[in-house]
């Protein structure tokens, strides 16, 4: 019976089982589509960001972003230096004033004496500020500008470290740790992906110029005429292998440091031999900090007392202030442009550091094979000497055959 039911029963068993496995299957479907979709949209990003143009556009994107941050948590900073300053200025006044007040003008030597005192107590009172309290002159809010976030950012990710400007904050000192924490691996990936593709580039126009010559054109008829002629040697390439010499990698990177140099000069009113200074050292990852780009910079709030200034003004000119403005964002283009050319400027570097370690490998490599050779004729010529043996004379005329 139990046989009997059971063979009865299994059809439809089998039916209500198979209409639930298509049932899990239609079910399954429609939530495991959307999830690869995620997948495959992922896998694709990280590979687009793990290519040269990818790696570029994060490391600014990264630095922008940096730039907002850091403007937004310093410029939070309470600075009670400018107003220590301006008690500090005022007391002197006074005491000067009591000074001149109290003694006689007459004795030049006793006023001399006692005004010196004052203002050396004044400079070492200013002194202690600047060392100990940081105070620059500057409010948080002229200091953080986007122009100096944004290098400020540059020169942590890139190790420059020029420490014209440094956060305050607690939060803002936590940050950027965090923030060298991950834009240094960041910046190495974009140096070693940028330096491979320049490399190639100029390789390749490197080798262009190179068939161009009269060196180039006599190497590829003897190649044609080798391989032309058959023979043993006609499978063989003669023309040898190009290697770019570290001479024209020291050319570009002056031609670079040169067209910085003239740039500097005439947006950040430097002269030449600063200007020189500053790029040669930022590219070295030097980075003292005496000359940063971006400070001489027009700040917004720098605009608005410009602005109001103009607007108490009895005669007013409205193309003053249009002048001021489009200053301030002719400015800010430039800036744009040094940061430009400071990200660039690193790929420069690791494309010299490419070509002239391949340059230096493939020297290794030829004063390996000549010193084998040389060991090799001493040798044969030792053995020459003292008397050789039958095998010994068959290598030696194998070796000069």
């Amino acid at each position: 019976m139990t046989n009997k039911f059971q063979r009865r029963s299994s059809p439809q068993t089998t039916a209500a089982a198979n209409g639930l496995v298509g049932a899990s299957n239609v079910s399954s479907t429609p939530s495991t589509q959307p999830r690869k979709r995620v997948k495959r949209c992922c896998r694709n990003f990280v590979t687009f960001m793990c290519t040269q143009v990818g790696v570029g556009a994060l490391i600014v994107i990264y630095a922008i972003c940096g730039a907002f941050a850091f403007q937004h948590i310093e410029r939070q900073f309470v600075d009670d230096t400018p107003t220590q300053v301006g008690h500090l200025r005022g007391n002197c006044s006074q005491l000067l004033w009591n000074i001149t007040e109290n003694l006689n003008l007459i004795d030049k030597s006793a006023w001399v004496n006692a005004t010196n005192d004052a203002l050396r107590i004044y400079q070492a009172q200013i002194a202690s500020l600047i060392k100990d309290g940081g105070y620059v002159g500057r409010t948080p809010i002229e200091i953080w500008s986007f122009p100096a976030a944004l290098m400020f950012c540059l020169s942590v990710i890139t190790m420059i470290g020029y420490g014209n400007m440094v956060p305050r904050t607690p939060w803002g000192k936590g940050f950027t740790v965090i923030y060298a924490t991950f834009g240094i691996p960041l910046y190495i990936l974009y140096f070693l992906n940028m330096g491979r593709v320049l490399a190639r580039s100029f390789k390749f126009v490197y080798r262009s110029m190179h068939d161009c010559t009269q060196e180039g054109n006599y190497d590829r008829r003897l190649e044609a005429l080798e391989n032309g002629g058959g023979g043993s040697l006609g499978t063989l390439t003669l023309r040898k292998k190009i290697i770019v010499p570290s001479t024209a990698c020291l050319w570009v990177i002056m031609f670079y440091i040169l067209t910085g140099t003239i740039m500097f000069a005439n947006w950040e009113k430097w002269s030449f031999l600063n200007s020189f200074y500053f790029c040669m050292t930022s590219l070295c990852k030097i980075g003292f900090g005496d000359f940063v780009p971006g400070a001489s910079l027009t700040t917004a709030a720098e605009v608005t007392a410009a602005t109001e200034k103009l607007r108490e003004e009895i005669n007013f000119d409205s193309k003053e202030l249009t002048k001021l403005h489009s200053l301030a964002a002719d400015q800010h283009s430039k800036l744009a442009i040094n940061f430009i050319y400071m990200l660039l400027g690193m790929g420069l570097v690791a494309m010299c550091r490419n070509l002239m370690r391949e340059e230096v490998r493939v020297k290794l490599k030829e004063m390996k094979e000549d010193a084998k050779l040389c060991m090799d004729d001493t040798r044969l010529r030792f053995v020459g000497c003292c008397g050789a043996g039958p095998q010994d004379r068959y290598e030696k005329r194998r070796y000069y055959e």
